[in-house]
């Protein structure tokens, strides 16, 4: 069994894409927009050039997203995306990295589980934890 993350960005996907590319190092492992469609029927007026589907990579995780509805406001509630790295400098960087254009929600810190620990909120509206893991904690 297999359970995967899939993010509906309702318009913004293509955006979250090349802001993860960037900051992230995420990769593309395929695409379809809305106007490839075996059957356009369902597709939301305007949509063609949307984000139908999309599997991509974060590290060795993958994620699927689309534009879902294209309403132009995507929800996240009532759930996280974990980055977990080996060292505190990573998280240091990633969590920069994902707080661009976004909402620190918990700053990094030291905790009782990890060197450094952190909550962030992206532009996007996605809540990232990020976490350092540590041998001796």
């Amino acid at each position: 069994m297999n359970v995967q993350p899939y993010l509906c960005y309702e318009g913004r996907c293509e955006e979250a894409l090349e802001f993860y590319k960037e900051k992230l190092g995420a990769t593309v492992e395929m695409m379809m927009r809305f106007k490839e469609s075996p059957d356009p029927s369902h597709n939301p007026p305007g949509s063609d050039e949307k984000v139908m589907h999309v599997s991509f990579k974060v590290g060795e995780t993958r994620l699927m997203a689309s534009d879902g509805h294209c309403t132009g406001k995507p929800e996240f509630k009532g759930i996280s995306l974990s980055l977990s790295v080996d060292d505190v400098d990573d998280a240091k960087k990633y969590f920069d990295a994902l707080s661009d254009g976004g909402r620190i929600e918990m700053p990094l810190t030291e905790t009782f589980f990890s060197p450094s620990f952190g909550m962030v909120e992206d532009k996007f509206g996605v809540m990232w934890m990020v976490l350092a893991y540590s041998e001796t904690m």
